[in-house]
């Protein structure tokens, strides 16, 4: 289409159109999507928690010491504890009680996390689900002692896997008080019952390995949000502890090699001269050194020893403590240089984790606190551990139990080791988020879930440039943000209340955080407020809103709308490139705009009816008779006459300098039509194609929806033509539907698979 120079914006659509009609906008034309979010989604700022996202002047928060004693009986798979608790209440309140979590109470007969699991009879039902169709397994806690320091009996009340300890007097705000805790429970078996925490048995040599966690009742987090945080334990939901100092000794068979939140603080007990000599090594090697090596592990395994050895640990300023214990540990350790400090990787594994984990693991360690720190914050502790346990994936501070197991023969596919590498990366990015950058897990499994797999998904690119990323990049989430809304639920949802909870709060916080990065605000931007909320909420309890706060507050971006969108609704992007309108210049020159106007009706196919008329012999009366003639139908009408350029004369001398100069230019423009069709709002990002094959991307910030959230239109001028338009082109925006994102139209193929059906 040709637009005269001075109605360049008002010319009548005469050419290119192009229109999907199968994607109709299925939007409210206005929503207000950007309006800012308030007091509906977001607490009002206080004292305690500023509008910038940063703690506030009179940001508080408990602390809580332990002094524990823990001994494994070996032959009957227990636990037997005791503890002192020094409880710091550095709140403004007066606390009339203190609650307490007992995490193991999950096992109980009784537990409502049992009564509420909805259960089907099928055809099919192995022996073992029949029996789990009611509790068996008998592994709550057995509560022999609840007494204040002196020794005298607390009052208590256990409410499932919560208990209240009703204190014999308050504590006043600045004041501490201390009680002890005596109990025991039967460790669950891990391969049959499943859980964070358990045993594994391995038949073959008749031993156990046992990674242990949750294993002692913990206070409550008080926090000044939601005072005690004691929503009960059902699963899903997570943990959410204040920081404290440990000291932890550990009596298992003298055998046994132990892993350990903490320094351990007495190798010389507990190792031969040899292994103190390489656990020494160790600390400055920048490479695995080998402490227990695999002949060690098998000879310890064939002795099964009774006596008994006390392992001693010191863990400061963390918010819980778990351990691992076997004859079978394998155990290699080096030094990972962090801005100058030392902290030690270490990989506890049996030898049926080799070759691959010798090979991996204590590497991997060293990578992620790498990776991590120059994303988040340095790594602050002084030691990471990955511990090796079949089928499981879970994190406490400094110590985490990965999967990953070759076969018997020590073979291992792609996947097994893949997959390996992910949760070692996973688990141990753990100790960032939310070991140190303390959330609340079960309130939000997000905070903890979603940072910590973006972070994740830049290590793993950082480790292998050609890894199998499952979360992060854009195009992964599609098939889960085009999916079912009735069987999804926002990112901001109760962690025991989340549809599909891999997608939800690992897949779609990660993915967001990704957008963010990438195609949003640009990593610069993005990298310092991540960082800015790193360091502010570094051992402390942040929320959601410090989040959101915290990283327009650093950036100067305005996201509320991306949260808004991406964090509360479960809508989609859907963007259809509804239209493409192809606008040259008039430029009245008659010998170009004539020999246009012969080539475009060179280009039209005769008229039907005419060539018809022509076959049948019809002859027109301005044939038959020439009185019927005159001039005009004998004239040439793409020929240029001296009348077209004395007009043409005249209207070159009432242009402007600046009209002159883009008469000059070669132009062509193109308003293009985008429709919001999933309703979730992103840029709008456009690839051109030109005809000399050339390139050109253009990025529209999510801005362009503000006043017209169903549609939005935008001119772009070009000194060439194009001959191809894509909307998305990269796959930055999460785009559930490709087909209505190309001009001219193309059609992107799908897959299915066919299955057989079985009988």
């Amino acid at each position: 289409m040709k637009l005269n120079l001075r109605q360049l914006f008002t010319a009548t659509v005469l050419s290119v159109a192009f229109f999907n009609a199968f994607a109709q906008p299925q939007v409210n034309p206005w929503n207000d999507k950007f309006r800012q979010l308030g007091s509906d989604e977001l607490a009002t700022p206080n004292t305690y928690r500023t509008a910038s996202g940063a703690p506030g002047t009179d940001y508080w928060q408990q602390q809580v010491d332990y002094k524990m004693k823990i001994r494994l009986d070996d032959d009957i798979q227990k636990i037997h504890g005791e503890e002192t608790i020094t409880y710091h209440n550095n709140s403004p309140d007066v606390l009339y009680y203190l609650w307490i979590q007992l995490d193991q109470n999950i096992y109980a007969k009784d537990n409502n996390s049992a009564k509420i699991e909805q259960m089907k009879i099928s055809d099919q039902m192995q022996t073992n689900d029949l029996i789990d169709l009611y509790p068996w397994f008998d592994g709550g806690f057995k509560l022999d002692k609840v007494a204040d320091a002196a020794g005298k009996d607390l009052p208590y009340t256990v409410n499932q896997t919560m208990m209240r300890i009703d204190l014999p007097k308050p504590i006043q705000p600045g004041q501490s008080y201390s009680f002890q805790i005596n109990w025991n429970y039967n460790i669950n078996d891990r391969m049959r019952l499943g859980g964070r925490s358990g045993y594994e048995y391995f038949d073959t040599d008749k031993n156990y390995l046992y990674t242990i966690a949750q294993y002692y009742p913990r206070l409550v987090a008080y926090m000044d949000y939601s005072g005690w945080q004691h929503k009960q334990f059902l699963g899903s939901g997570e943990f959410t502890l204040d920081f404290g100092n440990y000291e932890v000794a550990l009596t298992v068979p003298s055998d046994h090699i132990v892993a350990a939140s903490g320094v351990l603080q007495n190798p010389k007990d507990v190792l031969t001269p040899e292994q103190v000599a390489r656990y020494n090594k160790a600390k400055t090697s920048t490479e695995p050194v080998i402490i227990c090596t695999q002949d060690e592990a098998i000879a310890r395994e064939k002795g099964h020893e009774k006596a008994m050895k006390t392992w001693v640990f010191k863990a400061e300023n963390v918010r819980d403590f778990a351990f691992a214990t076997s004859r079978k540990f394998i155990w290699d350790a080096q030094s990972v240089d962090i801005n100058g400090k030392k902290p030690m990787a270490m990989s506890f594994y049996p030898k049926e984790g080799n070759p691959l984990w010798e090979q991996y693991s204590t590497r991997v360690v060293a990578h992620t606190l790498k990776s991590y720190s120059a994303h988040t914050i340095d790594y602050p502790y002084p030691v990471a551990i990955s511990v090796h346990a079949k089928w499981i994936g879970m994190e406490y501070p400094m110590i985490c139990f990965n999967g990953g197991r070759p076969e018997a023969d020590g073979t291992y596919s792609e996947g097994t080791k893949t997959g390996m590498l992910s949760v070692i990366i996973h688990e141990v990015g753990h100790n960032f988020f939310p070991m140190i950058i303390n959330s609340d897990e079960r309130q939000w499994t997000w905070m903890d879930e979603g940072l910590n797999t973006f972070c994740e998904y830049l290590a793993e690119k950082e480790w292998d440039r050609e890894f199998p990323i499952r979360r992060g990049p854009a195009r992964n989430i599609v098939d889960y943000m085009k999916g079912d809304k009735t069987k999804m639920s926002p990112i901001m949802t109760n962690s025991e209340s989340i549809y599909q909870f891999g997608n939800n709060a690992y897949g779609k916080p990660a993915t967001g955080l990704n957008i963010l990065r990438e195609t949003i605000m640009g990593r610069e931007l993005f990298d310092y407020a991540f960082k800015e909320y790193c360091r502010r909420w570094a051992f402390r309890h942040p929320t959601p809103e410090d989040f959101f706060r915290s990283m327009e507050d650093a950036s100067a971006v305005d996201l509320d709308w991306f949260w808004r969108g991406w964090f509360y609704t479960t809508e989609h992007c859907d963007m259809n490139l509804k239209s493409v309108r192809e606008f040259t210049i008039n430029g009245h020159d008659p010998k170009v705009e004539k020999a246009l106007l012969k080539a475009k009706a060179d280009a039209q196919p005769a008229d039907i009816s005419l060539t018809r008329d022509k076959q049948e012999g019809i002859i027109p009366i301005v044939d038959q008779n020439p009185i019927t003639r005159d001039k005009y139908n004998d004239d040439n009408p793409y020929e240029v006459t001296a009348e077209d350029e004395k007009r043409y004369d005249e209207y070159k001398k009432n242009l402007t300098p600046e009209e002159q100069k883009l008469l000059n230019e070669t132009n062509y423009f193109y308003e293009l039509t985008v429709e919001n069709v999933g309703g979730l709002l992103m840029p709008v990002i456009f690839e051109f194609t030109f005809e000399d094959g050339t390139k050109q991307i253009e990025r529209i910030p999510a801005e362009i929806w503000k006043m017209s959230e169903a549609s939005a239109s935008k001119v772009f001028r070009f000194g060439k033509k194009v001959t191809n338009i894509a909307l998305d082109p990269l796959l930055e925006t999460a785009d559930v539907e490709l087909n209505n994102n190309f001009w001219p139209t193309r059609n992107v193929p799908s897959q299915f698979e066919i299955f057989k059906q079985k009988r």
